[in-house]
């Protein structure tokens, strides 16, 4: 069993300066994990284009310094003393559909950026957002299989599979997202159990499972008995299996209160119980 924690379930252990990415591969050693499942936020002075206007990011900023390529091999090296790969590199800010076409552009430039972040990590999986909103115009459909069909062979080249999310913007929806997906049979989906209109989640399950290469199994609360009380894990689980999925089970953990450790623990814990449980 292939089992991983994307890193924002540390995210604010991360931003009470009390976690980094070196913790992160730490921690997901000590948890058990099988491979790495980074949040870019967890790469900080990577992340320099905050507050930047579009026209400043121009085809230079896609490339990597001799001090980011220095930060990235101690990364890689920590992440194989820990004997852990990196899978799936979940990427905010650097979206595809923008209705500014400096702006979209913009975007472009900052998702060449990560590829090239994640060719050093050697990252098998990276997702890039759809960007947009849920109300997707046939224009905004158009723009973001562009923008993936430009992305893909770009990542195949650095050894990476391009997957979307069911996120936000125009990935929102189960139809959008079975319409991008149709439209683009090389993208693969990272399954959010979360993210969907509450009376749509059930669909968007039953269609993920369908399409999913990745997961964030995303759980907040638990009871005594080290139940999720607010979502139901097994039964989304159970239509990931039902429909075949063979990729890592990737949990994020977003306790609404308490210990980012312990709701980490928790949530494996449930993972491997269900699991075992399918097994018998």
């Amino acid at each position: 069993m292939e089992l991983s924690l994307c890193s924002y379930s540390f995210h604010h252990l991360l931003e009470a300066g009390r976690h980094d990415v070196f913790q992160y591969i730490s921690d997901c050693r000590a948890l058990g994990c099988t491979q790495l499942d980074l949040w870019n936020g967890h790469l900080p002075s990577l992340l320099d284009d905050k507050g930047r206007s579009p026209s400043t990011i121009t085809p230079e900023y896609a490339q990597l310094s001799p001090a980011e390529l220095d930060y990235l091999a101690s990364i890689k090296a920590a992440a194989e003393s820990a004997s852990l790969p990196f899978g799936c590199l979940a990427v905010d800010g650097a979206h595809i559909y923008e209705p500014d076409p400096e702006a979209r552009h913009a975007q472009q430039i900052k998702a060449y950026r990560w590829l090239n972040i994640g060719k050093q990590l050697g990252t098998q999986q990276i997702r890039i957002d759809t960007g947009g909103s849920p109300e997707m115009t046939d224009e905004m459909f158009e723009i973001i299989v562009a923008g993936y069909n430009d992305l893909l062979p770009r990542a195949v080249d650095k050894g990476m599979e391009v997957v979307m999310e069911n996120h936000w913007g125009a990935s929102r929806l189960p139809e959008n997202v079975e319409r991008i997906l149709d439209a683009v049979p090389e993208l693969g989906l990272l399954f959010d159990t979360g993210n969907w209109p509450e009376d749509q989640r059930e669909a968007g399950w039953e269609l993920g499972a369908r399409h999913a290469r990745a997961t964030h199994l995303k759980m907040f609360a638990f009871d005594a008995g080290g139940n999720e009380t607010t979502v139901d894990i097994p039964r989304a689980m159970r239509y990931l299996q039902e429909a075949g999925y063979q990729g890592s089970w990737g949990i994020e953990s977003v306790p609404r209160q308490g210990d980012e450790y312990e709701a980490a623990q928790k949530s494996i814990a449930l993972v491997h119980r269900v699991l075992g449980a399918a097994s018998d």
